[in-house]
């Protein structure tokens, strides 16, 4: 099935013609460009004649294979002149601009490694700790303190049955695990 075409539109701003066609008596309000070499200079027809003109039209027409190639090359930089790479400038670049002191170019550079912090808490243990609100370093009585506080505190009896209540003391009962048996490992290699 053939797709249909779209409908051409007159242009506006052209002003009142004949239709270039030989013996065509109907108005020219379409224009076509006269040829390859001047594509911003028209010709005006009628609606009927200017799709004809558009099936006939051939930008390559009477064009050799290698101009054919050479025009194509041209459309490729949008008629742009264009220059392999590295062939701009003096040839030679500043060594400036090359310096590079960290080795990273040349694949020499090391990463460097922090030195842990003694006094920061490990990573799997930094939301245990911020629930319970200790700090790290921290010992087992210090640890059993808070957790017995925030029991009490958070237990469902004490709080007349509130689900958030409920659900706060399941995760300090998590936090608490947590942390004591890591604190049970670091005494256990202390020793």
């Amino acid at each position: 099935m053939a797709r249909p075409r779209a409908k051409s539109r007159p242009d506006p701003s052209a002003p009142s013609r004949p239709c270039e066609a030989p013996d065509c008596p109907e108005p020219g309000e379409y224009r076509a460009p006269k040829d390859r070499s001047r594509l911003r200079e028209y010709r005006w027809f009628c609606l009927a004649h200017v799709r004809a003109y558009n099936l006939s039209w051939d930008f390559y027409k009477g064009m050799a294979p290698d101009q054919i190639e050479a025009s194509l090359r041209q459309d490729t930089g949008w008629q742009r002149p264009t220059w392999p790479l590295g062939r701009l400038g003096h040839g030679r670049l500043d060594p400036e601009l090359l310096r590079d002191p960290f080795g990273i170019l040349n694949g020499t550079a090391q990463p460097t490694k922090r030195a842990p912090n003694p006094d920061a808490p490990p990573p799997e243990l930094r939301a245990a700790l911020d629930l319970l609100d200790l700090r790290w370093p921290t010992d087992s009585l210090a640890l059993k303190a808070r957790y017995k506080e925030l029991a009490k505190r958070y237990h469902p009896d004490s709080n007349g049955g509130d689900r958030s209540a409920e659900d706060r003391l399941k995760d300090i009962n998590r936090a608490y695990s947590l942390l004591r048996h890591k604190l049970a490992g670091v005494q256990a290699s202390a020793r």
